[in-house]
């Protein structure tokens, strides 16, 4: 069973001018995205900067609201949740861990907080509830007593995994979680999220515009290109055997570990085209190396070009 569901999912943003802010035009941040995550399961959302990454995440934590469409989480949509509740149930793990955390406040008291502000046990309680979060990761009972200034990158991001554990949650949806650290301290974070995954029987969603991130951490993964989704699949499969034009020029450009086995890149041109002013039919048409006039006339849709694998693109 599905714990997230995005049915026809669309949010864009009026853009003003003038001294009147008269409508100028429309940004289509999250264009009629369908998707699923199954409970205990991670859904790898991967797209170049720009493709609506985070405007999908702040509409799956209820921070924005939709334009159109439904987001339904355990059964209720989102918008018939009670906020509290909702704050409970899905927490967010930041991209910065620098600017995330209040600078002001101690540890304790950063991963405390949401306990004291859903009123959950006694006071005695919650310090328990720290410092049982901070051993679980990786992290000391004294580390409560310390500012975040006086932590390392890896260590800050372990305290921002804490206090959104802090409230049990049942998914998290994680905004680049390791894109600012380094690549040894990346690997690090990746293992503790998966061990709490697995331990706590989570939901991640988790994006990145890192494929080899995402291709030790997802068992889904959703391609996104211009707010809509270009490909989506399991995450083995999607890896090995690539459909759209896209994930294969993405894919081309992980760096293998071998440098004899690194195959030729795909070099795409042009940049990525303003969400203002979409191109017509498909959105990746211009710099698509194999695009034909079809391409720029008509809008694939994401349909499915064998049993597990769905891709929008007129070459399937």
């Amino acid at each position: 069973m599905a714990l997230l569901e995005l049915t026809n999912t669309h949010k864009s943003f009026k853009i003003t001018s003038g001294l009147l802010g008269l409508q100028s035009g429309e940004l289509r941040a999250v264009d009629n995205i369908n998707l699923s995550v199954e409970k205990g399961k991670t859904l790898g959302l991967v797209g170049e900067s720009g493709c609506g990454k985070s405007t999908l995440a702040k509409c799956i934590m209820g921070l924005e609201k939709l334009t159109a469409g439904e987001i339904r989480f355990e059964d209720k949509t989102i918008n018939s949740w009670d906020e509290k509740k909702l704050r409970r149930k899905i927490q967010m793990i930041f991209q910065d861990p620098y600017s995330s955390l209040n600078p002001r406040h101690k540890v304790g008291a950063i991963i405390r907080e949401g306990l004291d502000i859903h009123h959950i046990g006694s006071p005695k309680d919650r310090i328990l509830k720290v410092n049982e979060t901070l051993k679980l990761v990786g992290l000391l009972p004294e580390h409560a007593q310390r500012y975040p200034h006086e932590f390392s990158g890896g260590q800050r991001q372990r305290i921002a995994i804490a206090r959104a554990l802090a409230l049990n949650p049942n998914l998290i949806v994680c905004d680049e979680p390791v894109s600012a650290l380094d690549v040894s301290v990346q690997a690090q974070i990746l293992t503790l999220l998966k061990d709490i995954q697995t331990q706590f029987k989570l939901t991640y969603v988790f994006i990145s515009h890192d494929l080899s991130v995402i291709s030790h951490i997802a068992d889904q993964v959703a391609v996104m290109y211009l707010g809509r989704i270009m490909e989506v699949g399991p995450a083995q499969i999607l890896f090995e055997f690539p459909r759209h034009p896209y994930t294969q020029a993405l894919l081309s450009a992980v760096l293998a570990p071998d440098p004899e086995a690194q195959s030729q890149q795909i070099l795409l041109n042009g940049d990525l085209p303003s969400p203002l002013a979409p191109p017509r039919g498909c959105p990746f048409h211009p710099r698509c190396p194999y695009a034909f006039e079809k391409c720029a006339v008509i809008k694939p849709e994401l349909k499915n070009v064998d049993s597990q694998i769905q891709t929008a693109c007129w070459l399937d």
